[in-house]
């Protein structure tokens, strides 16, 4: 496991190319920065996968995103690195607003230069204590993260089998403590913006997203 073949991709470069298998596109099988290019911009949302409560909720709020973003001619995909199938089961029955494309083995995420870094005891500590935020604020009475991390699935409604429970430990070694990077592609396939996990505020930003002004202050930019 690495920290990643290359250091994020920058604002001004062209954005890589991908195809991957589309979860909840209606009628397509398969979705590509292709897609967009010369059509419109696209916020690209890398996300880890359904073991995460945050990228859960990520994923949702992305929903409200999309609805803002749209009227500024602004797309908006979320790629998550899970298999295909398990994510199509699981937003058939909690659908939500946003495209999500499959990327298990994170190709995606290593092109864009999204830090993978190895899971060190300072980075689970930051983990569990944004965990920890997170269930005060939803007023969950767990104190433990499995505790926390078990009221989240039931709230979420995601029950992982016993499989996928080693899956999950299989993703961990391999993967590490992959971060989650957003980039902001216009409809020439340059990159204009770019927000990396943890970037800004070192561990204590672990698990924040931007919030839906803060990614129409940067579509603003060049789609004015």
């Amino acid at each position: 496991m690495t920290t990643g073949s290359r250091p994020p991709v920058s604002p001004g470069e062209l954005a890589p190319d991908f195809v991957l298998p589309a979860v909840n596109l209606d009628g397509t099988e398969t979705v590509s920065l292709a897609d967009y290019r010369g059509r419109k911009p696209v916020l690209l949302a890398m996300m880890r996968g359904l073991y995460c409560a945050f990228c859960r909720r990520h994923i949702a709020q992305l929903g409200t995103t999309r609805q803002k973003l749209n009227p500024l001619g602004v797309e908006v995909l979320a790629i998550a690195g899970m298999p295909p199938e398990r994510l199509r089961l699981y937003y058939r029955y909690r659908p939500v607003g946003v495209p999500v494309a499959a990327d298990p083995e994170l190709t995606t995420h290593r092109a864009y230069g999204v830090p993978q870094p190895a899971l060190t005891p300072d980075i689970l500590q930051a983990v569990a204590s944004a965990h920890l935020d997170l269930a005060r604020e939803l007023k969950i009475p767990a104190t433990d993260l499995d505790g926390i991390k078990s009221a989240l699935c039931d709230r979420d409604g995601f029950q992982p089998a016993a499989t996928e429970l080693k899956d999950r430990r299989d993703w961990s070694e391999k993967h590490g403590g992959q971060f989650t990077g957003q980039f902001l592609v216009d409809r020439d396939g340059v990159v204009r913006w770019v927000n990396i996990e943890g970037a800004k505020d070192g561990l204590a930003g672990l698990e924040k997203f931007p919030s839906d002004e803060e990614f129409m202050a940067a579509a603003q930019q060049f789609v004015n």
